[in-house]
């Protein structure tokens, strides 16, 4: 038998709270998700994994509304190429912010270095 997660446990393993879960699947981002005779939702190993997905894309910074075109196009099999380039050209902009972020860095590491030279040179150890 396979392993099934609660609403609750699929939250604290996707770190998104249930009324995102609910959200992502009544938006179309997240498929259906099996529930019991009684309604309740039942999450699998292929659920909690396509919730790591989004959780990565979401936070790297993907909008809602390409949320949901991925969403759309992955109920498709025949989508592969329109997935392939919505997350190449995703990754491009991720790529640009890590490229923006280090530029930042390097400049803070450069006021960084600034500020311990001065310091050192009004100590007298310079």
């Amino acid at each position: 038998m396979s392993t099934t997660y609660t609403p609750a446990r699929a939250a604290a393993l996707s770190g998104f709270t249930l009324d995102t879960l609910r959200y992502y699947e009544r938006e179309g981002i997240m498929p259906a998700v099996a529930r019991t005779a009684g309604g309740h939702r039942l999450y699998s190993e292929a659920d909690i994994s396509t919730l790591g997905f989004l959780r990565c894309l979401r936070d790297t910074g993907m909008p809602i509304e390409l949320l949901k075109r991925y969403g759309q196009l992955c109920r498709d099999d025949d989508t592969l190429a329109e997935r392939l380039d919505l997350l190449r050209e995703h990754a491009a902009g991720v790529q640009q912010q890590i490229d923006e972020l280090l530029e930042q860095q390097r400049r803070l590491d450069e006021k960084i270095g600034w500020y311990r030279g001065e310091l050192d040179r009004r100590a007298g150890t310079a």
